[in-house]
């Protein structure tokens, strides 16, 4: 019982906190490239990920040729891969995150499982460049994939960078994403090992026995279920720097929160927080009820 109450006092001082080393870093912060913080460019943008975005928002647009324009990595598993950003915005990314990183900046972490790694909400980069991805980019497509799990009506997210190296996390054991939807993009560096692995939608870890791996891909992205059951084997050697974005609906998780497979029990946050929202939605994805 102690151990739940301080679980929950840990948590309810996540947003304060945030929001303070978030003011902190906005007023003191002087960023090594700042033109990371610019608006989304397409020029950011692999090409083949611009087509499939624009494929998605074209008259006609259906999953038979969505599907055509995407690597299937596993139907059963609705496991999709396509390159995401260019190899000059990766480098840049790359290179202000280790900036950032070396400051004497705070420095909130991804989660509790990441003990590396960089909020991208504290660092100022959620406004100019995760939210026009979501909505402008990644909604479409999700809403073609996964019609079932939200992916019409993703509202918010969490996007965060995770950091694997000697010394530091090593790997990532398996669980399931607080998202009813997941964007992984490979940024780099030089590395060998670290690949994904897949079991079933929420199926228990220890009944994993033959998962399927993913290799990891500079400058590619892996769209899976947030209730894939997944994790990261080991490194072997080099630096691995992985862009996560958790993607939300809250017209599906108002109804069922995606870890406990309960209603919420909903308490008042900053920002995005968890996803949830008060009001209640007009229309229901099904996928996380069934």
């Amino acid at each position: 019982m102690v151990e739940l109450e301080q679980e929950v006092e840990r948590r309810q001082r996540l947003g304060p906190e945030s929001a303070a080393r978030k003011a902190l870093i906005a007023s003191s912060y002087h960023p090594a490239r700042p033109e990371v913080y610019d608006s989304l460019q397409d020029a950011a943008l692999a090409p083949e990920f611009l087509a499939v975005a624009e494929y998605s928002v074209s008259p006609g647009a259906d999953l038979k040729g969505l599907l055509q324009r995407l690597e299937t990595v596993s139907e059963e598993k609705r496991i999709y891969r396509v390159p995401v950003f260019t190899a000059p915005f990766c480098q840049a990314l790359l290179e202000e995150l280790e900036h950032f990183e070396q400051s004497d900046m705070p420095k909130g972490r991804p989660n509790t499982m990441n003990n590396y790694g960089v909020l991208l909400h504290e660092l100022g980069l959620d406004e100019p460049l995760m939210t026009p991805l979501r909505e402008r980019f990644l909604q479409p497509v999700m809403a073609l994939l996964y019609p079932d799990c939200g992916g019409g009506q993703l509202d918010s997210h969490r996007a965060f960078v995770v950091k694997y190296a000697p010394g530091q996390d090593l790997e990532l054991g398996c669980h399931y994403d607080n998202a009813e939807l997941t964007l992984n993009v490979a940024l780099g560096k030089v590395f060998t090992g670290g690949a994904l692995y897949f079991g079933g939608l929420f199926q228990a870890p220890a009944a994993l026995t033959e998962p399927l791996e993913v290799e990891h891909v500079v400058g590619q992205g892996v769209l899976h279920r947030g209730g894939q059951l997944h994790g990261a084997r080991p490194l072997g050697t080099g630096e691995r720097w992985n862009l996560v974005v958790w993607l939300r609906a809250s017209a599906v998780r108002n109804r069922l929160c995606p870890m406990c497979r309960c209603e919420p029990d909903l308490v008042d946050d900053e920002g995005f927080s968890d996803g949830f929202t008060r009001e209640e939605p007009t229309t229901v994805d099904v996928c996380a009820l069934t």
